[in-house]
Parts: structure tokens; sequence; C-alpha cells
């Protein structure tokens, strides 16, 4: 199981990689608000785990974005901040449970696992049919895959993180800066320009699905049918 904590407290960070590694999971760390998003979409993970205050970017407004970009992967607030109205406010904006700090490590791991189970059964034989396609391209928000008329597609991550991104909303021109950071946000030493690496390497696998990857200059990149 795949955790995303988008947390930047250093000793909570260490606690929880510390701690669920030690359980079995996967545990992918992010301390900052404003590229929590890219970690996001190049790795889809089974659970978030999201801090309300965090520099670059607060934690709502994370959770209020993610779920705009299509973004359903279960998330859990761990935060200092418990009121009521704290909590109808991160439920209402997209958040799936909230837990104020401090809390027992038992417990996460309880709720955690109560999600996937949850988020399985609703899924399951469901989700397949009702995700929106384009040109018979599909991507899971879950699993991260990709699929072309119900087969997986074998693409290298950055590319599959690419298509995912653009399938977000095809026909709709994605800027080259914001697919930078979706797609490069575990490269620290990237040059922007290496996007148009992956995006030349897409078009190509592309070539045979019926959609192709259109450059706009000065505007980004956008999917439509190949006429």
């Amino acid at each position: 199981m795949k955790l995303l904590v988008i947390e930047d407290n250093a000793a909570m960070q260490t606690t929880l990689q510390r701690s669920f590694e030690r359980r079995g999971f996967k545990v992918a760390i992010c301390d900052d608000g404003a590229k929590a998003l890219g970690r996001w979409h190049a790795a889809v993970p089974d659970v978030v785990l999201l801090d309300l205050s965090m520099p670059g970017l607060d934690g709502l407004e994370v959770l209020a974005q993610a779920r705009a970009e299509g973004l359903t992967t279960p998330v859990i607030i761990i935060t200092a901040r418990g009121t009521l109205g704290d909590k109808i406010l991160g439920l209402n904006t997209g958040a799936d449970d909230y837990l104020p700090k401090p809390f027992d490590l038992d417990e996460l791991e309880a709720r955690i696992r109560a999600l996937v189970r949850r988020q399985g059964q609703a899924s399951e034989g469901f989700r397949a049919a009702e995700a929106p396609s384009f040109c018979g391209l599909r991507a899971d928000a879950d699993s991260g895959a990709v699929y072309h008329h119900g087969q997986p597609l074998d693409l290298p991550p950055r590319e599959a993180a690419l298509l995912r991104a653009l399938l977000v909303r095809p026909g709709q021109a994605v800027a080259k800066d914001r697919l930078f950071e979706l797609v490069f946000a575990d490269a620290a030493d990237a040059q922007p320009d290496a996007i148009e690496v992956v995006a030349y390497r897409l078009r190509k696998r592309l070539a045979a699905t019926g959609a192709k990857l259109v450059t706009l200059r000065g505007l980004g990149y956008l999917l439509q049918p190949d006429d």
C-alpha cells in the first residue's frame, strides 16, 4: 500500500515514514504544498495524509486543486487544527477523513485501511466503465494506469504522467511549466525543456491510438483527435 505524506514538520515526517514502512507501507514524503500536486500526479498513491499548514500552498488549497484536477485518491487530513469548524471545512473541501494531532498511529493505520477497503468495494466492477475516456484513452486516477480501449498501455513513468495530466482536460491546452511540475516532481535537477523530450516520445507512442499530442506555441500542449 502506497502513502503520500504531505507534511512539512521534519519530526512528524520521520515518525510517519518509519512507523508505516515497518508496517509494510511504501511511504513518499512531500514537504511543500506547491510541489505536492506534482508528486501526487507522478505516482498516484492509495491514500494521502495531508497537513494543512504548509509552505508554498496551504493544505486546503492543495486538496481543492487535486479534486478539481480529477484526483480521487482518499485523503486523511492530519493537523493541529481540531475545531468542529475546521473539520467541516476540510471534509467539505474534499477530505475523506480528518484526524487532529496528536493522534495514535494504530488508529491512523486503521483509518487508512478502512478508507482503502471502502474505496475498493465502491469501485469494484464499476470504475473502469465510468472513468471518462478520450479517443479510447482512459487514466485510472487511483492506480495511475493508462488504458486504450480497455487494454493497458505500456508507457514509461514520465510519459504516463504527461498523458494522465492531459487526459484531465482533453482538448484544452495545459501550460508547459505546469506539465513540467507534474511530470518531473521527483527530479530536482531536471531542466524545464525536458518536458519537450517527454512530449516528443509520447507523441510517437500515441500515433496508433486515434489521439494526437499537439504543441501550441506559447500555450503548451493538448490532446485532440487525430483526423
